[in-house]
């Protein structure tokens, strides 16, 4: 998963603070403390073959795994923006020259 060199609308550098695979890490250990406990209780309440189960709780993982990747890295980016914003080339807008904060 890339991300664009520059974002479209404000044109801040997006690419100066990459996550790397921060994301996939925090979604391992995120989905694995959530789906684990919940195909245990699955396993203990039902009575499937194994091969049932390893199909169904693979099919599983992959989607919420896929599904949530792109959020979780558009979540630590921001996460980054916010706590390290002067690794981003911040465009000027005539907001922050007027705004002395900024």
């Amino acid at each position: 998963m890339s991300v664009s060199d520059r974002c479209e609308v404000c044109g801040l550098a997006l690419a100066r603070g990459d996550s790397g695979d921060g994301p996939a890490v925090f979604l391992t250990f995120i989905l694995g403390f959530t789906v684990v406990p919940v195909a245990l209780w699955v396993a203990m309440s039902v009575d499937w073959p194994l091969w049932l189960h390893a199909v169904v709780w693979t099919v599983v993982i992959l989607g919420l795994a896929l599904g949530m990747l792109r959020p979780a890295k558009a979540y630590l980016m921001a996460l980054q923006f916010r706590h390290r914003a002067s690794e981003y080339d911040i465009p000027e807008t005539p907001e922050s020259r007027a705004d002395p904060r900024n």
